[in-house]
């Protein structure tokens, strides 16, 4: 720092190169202060593995049903969630109670629940009245009609006709009394029927038997009688108030004929 004389006789300081070097102070010192009051960068969270997540707790669950009360049904019912959930998951069936029993994870729980009220619902029951018309030498001589009520997916039998006798038996090598053992033969109409509804429709599976004594008698015996029998399956789709010719049959021996329809009626 110079001292200066003025021409007023006052004396007058030179602060050049001071205010020069006090203005570029803190030009120099403000990275460094950026520097030290900046965050230190953060690092994100590593996920954990797979392994070491922890599983979720296992449910217990009870499901009651109240249209699947066969135990066919049951099994189904069972077989069927057992092939969908997960290995882990452990299901018993309760016959008496119409329920089942399940332990698994809530996704199990959650499926389970859903696939039970898909199945435990109110089969379609229909009334299917069968008409059998008799002929004989191309003449009609009589008609038959029989009535069943077929529930979706169980069978329905009808029987009408005689149960005969059939004796048998050899005599006694030491007596001359043979020892008879008497056999039951059903002869007549058998009705077999089978509905599988679902959301196509419906199908009608029919079985339909019709037997008879003959006149003439068995060769190995005569006390033996001779059965004819003829049967009829057909397996169609099925529409509610359409009548449905099955076919016809030819009773062996004779000259009679049965034409059989049927019309299907899906009961409230």
């Amino acid at each position: 720092m110079n001292l200066k004389i003025a021409g007023n006789g006052r004396r007058r300081m030179s602060c050049g190169p001071l205010l020069v070097a006090l203005a570029l102070t803190p030009m120099f010192s403000a990275p460094c202060a950026f520097a030290q009051t900046q965050p230190a960068e953060s690092k994100p969270c590593e996920a954990k593995p797979a392994s070491e997540a922890k599983p979720a707790p296992d449910a217990y669950r009870t499901i009651y049903l109240t249209k699947l009360t066969q135990p066919s049904e049951l099994n189904d019912l069972v077989s069927d969630l057992r092939n969908v959930l997960s290995p882990k998951a452990r299901i018993f069936p309760m016959q008496a109670q119409h329920a089942i029993s399940l332990r698994g994870t809530p996704e199990d729980i959650e499926l389970a629940q859903k696939i039970a009220g898909e199945m435990d619902r109110a089969r379609k029951v229909y009334r299917l009245t069968y008409t059998i018309a008799e002929s004989d030498s191309g003449k009609r001589t009589g008609t038959q009609s029989f009535s069943l009520l077929a529930a979706s997916g169980e069978k329905t039998s009808f029987k009408q006709g005689s149960r005969v006798p059939i004796v048998t038996g050899t005599p006694h090598s030491e007596s001359s009394t043979p020892a008879s053992q008497v056999q039951y033969v059903d002869v007549g109409l058998d009705i077999d029927a089978w509905v599988d509804a679902d959301a196509d429709g419906a199908r009608l599976r029919t079985k339909i038997e019709q037997s008879s004594l003959a006149e003439e008698k068995s060769a190995a015996s005569m006390s033996d009688p001779v059965i004819r029998q003829t049967v009829l399956e057909e397996t169609s789709n099925l529409v509610p108030g359409k009548l449905l010719v099955l076919g016809s049959l030819d009773i062996p021996g004779s000259t009679r004929r049965l034409e059989i329809e049927v019309v299907a009626e899906l009961v409230p």
